[in-house]
């Protein structure tokens, strides 16, 4: 009998690194299911009050469209089969039954800066981690392996206090091979490309109109293109960015990665489509100094997810 494994998806990054890991390890009998939790949080997502996480109705849904298009076994919550194996982009919640499995944990994008909350989250085990976002990443110390994106980002999480000897540098999936968007149809180029957030969805205080007149000095004339983040409130940005920088374009659907392909010069916030910026070498304005993010972009070596794959047969067979 095959043995099982269960990919946990999310975020549509999170569901396509997933399945992108999945087609190397067709030897296996495998199952997906979108982000999940148990207890209180579990309780919250019914009820949708955590519309704003990936735990969200809506994009548990998208997940599973996806899942369904590309005909992949799926089991909502992970509970029909004792798993060998559980791969997953987050340990900022895990499910008590999953703790139980072995567990690879896969680093998903960029990961948000270090605040009092990191401090308070890493020091007192009562703080829940995910009250800290991404910054927290690896700290649970429940899988037994964790395949992170370059060099940089194994120091970063060691300085945190990730245990080095669970640490495989794999590069990630959707970021190993950023010239391949080169080539593309988007019908603009030489722009200046903003990246916008969803601070304001997630109740973190943005000045919306300070930083678009602050993209504009930037541009210093150039052509302005906004891609908005895709769990932004659309109909508010845009009419926020017409009324601000009239004369921009903006997007809230289409490929991030070939519009930035195409643009003179990038401007976003802690966001992980930096790392294609940075990859391409475009100038990239995102809070980091030039050499820190080269440092933390992910290896271009075109094989993460098959690097990954064999991590985890590692873990699976070992």
């Amino acid at each position: 009998m095959k043995k099982k494994i269960l990919f946990v998806c999310g975020s549509m990054n999170q569901t396509t690194q997933m399945h992108q890991i999945s087609e190397h390890l067709g030897d296996y009998d495998q199952w997906f299911t979108p982000f999940f939790s148990d207890g209180l949080l579990g309780k919250a997502s019914e009820l949708g009050m955590l519309e704003f996480t990936i735990m969200g109705k809506k994009r548990a849904g998208r997940s599973i469209d996806y899942l369904v298009t590309n005909n992949l076994q799926i089991d909502i919550g992970g509970a029909t089969h004792p798993y060998d194996l559980v791969v997953t982009c987050t340990d900022l919640i895990v499910p008590r039954h999953i703790k139980r499995r072995k567990i690879v944990l896969v680093q998903e994008g960029m990961t948000e800066p270090e605040t009092i909350l990191f401090h308070l989250a890493r020091n007192f085990r009562w703080v829940p981690r995910w009250i800290a976002g991404t910054s927290t990443t690896g700290l649970s110390d429940t899988y037994e392996k964790f395949c992170v994106a370059s060099d940089g980002y194994r120091e970063l999480f060691v300085r945190k206090g990730v245990n080095p000897s669970k640490i495989e540098v794999t590069s990630i999936p959707n970021f190993d091979n950023c010239e391949r968007y080169l080539v593309n149809d988007f019908e603009h180029s030489d722009y200046v490309l903003v990246c916008t957030s969803d601070n304001r969805e997630t109740f973190i205080y943005e000045n919306r109109r300070k930083n678009i007149e602050k993209y504009l000095e930037m541009a210093n004339g150039r052509q302005l293109l906004f891609k908005l983040h895709p769990n932004e409130n659309v109909e508010r940005a845009t009419r926020e960015i017409n009324l601000y920088a009239p004369g921009s374009l903006v997007f809230s659907e289409g490929k991030t990665e070939e519009m930035i392909a195409n643009s003179r010069m990038m401007i976003a916030q802690f966001s992980s489509t930096i790392f294609v910026g940075s990859a391409l070498n475009k100038p990239v304005y995102c809070g980091l100094e030039p050499d820190h993010l080269k440092a933390l972009t992910p290896l271009q070596n075109k094989s993460a997810a098959r690097k990954i794959a064999d991590v985890c047969r590692q873990v699976i067979d070992g």
